[in-house]
């Protein structure tokens, strides 16, 4: 393997997580793709490998163990170890739905589909950059990671920032970089920051937020970073 960086997205849409994607492949990384699903990540892995990256897409179920682990194995064996993991999955579970109609199944879904299986993720990924001296973890967060909403989706999300906090605690010492994202705002189409009265985060631009994230110097690592568009309230 080349001197360039293997990066993992676990929970890759066409929004967004295809932005990551394409950021890391233009930066020079190697870049695993990880869904459930399996239809936009090969097409997005396709993609990727026309313009010259080096690309794999694994369909994995990121709240089971057995799946997360081979997911990792087939990674290393066709990229190379991971160098970067961004835990980009979400639970979104039922948004509109008080504590007496959320079932438990519904709640229990929200948080396997966030904070398990990151936490999943971030047990295989640490053994590979503690062998290479280092390495990025970054975590999606939401307007609900920091203010309670739909209760589900947002209880998921704060124990996803939680996660991130705690985790920070106690690989920053190891040389192992680990940040929360808080995407404060609706996310548009790649390429449009906003249309009519509501103002749209571009992915494209959140993506270069990631970036800088990884390329940070150690003197200055930041824990948390939260991004909105400029017109967009605050605090409400």
């Amino acid at each position: 393997m080349s001197d360039s960086k293997t990066a993992m997205i676990a929970g890759v849409g066409p929004g967004l997580g295809a932005s990551l994607a394409r950021r890391f492949a233009k930066e020079g990384c190697r870049v695993a793709l990880l869904a459930r699903s399996g239809e936009v990540i090969e097409a997005l892995s396709a993609e990727l490998r026309r313009n010259g990256a080096q690309a794999a897409a694994v369909r994995t179920d990121l709240t089971e163990e057995s799946q997360v682990r081979r997911a990792f194995e087939a990674v290393r064996s066709q990229l190379g170890p991971v160098d970067i993991l961004v835990n980009h999955a979400s639970g979104a579970g039922p948004s509109n739905r008080g504590a007496l109609d959320t079932s438990p199944a519904d709640f229990e879904r929200a948080w396997r589909g966030s904070a398990w299986g990151a936490l999943l993720c971030c047990q295989q990924a640490f053994p590979d950059m503690l062998k290479r001296g280092g390495g990025t973890i970054l975590f999606t967060g939401a307007t609900s990671s920091v203010r309670g909403s739909a209760l589900a989706f947002s209880s998921a999300k704060f124990a996803v920032r939680g996660l991130a906090q705690a985790l920070a605690r106690e690989w920053w010492p190891r040389g192992i970089h680990v940040a929360h994202v808080v995407i404060d705002g609706i996310i548009g189409s790649a390429g449009l920051p906003g249309a009519g009265d509501e103002p749209l985060l571009d992915p494209d631009a959140i993506a270069a937020t990631y970036w800088s994230l990884v390329t940070q110097d150690k003197s200055a690592w930041s824990l948390e970073v939260d991004v909105r568009p400029s017109r967009e309230a605050f605090f409400e």
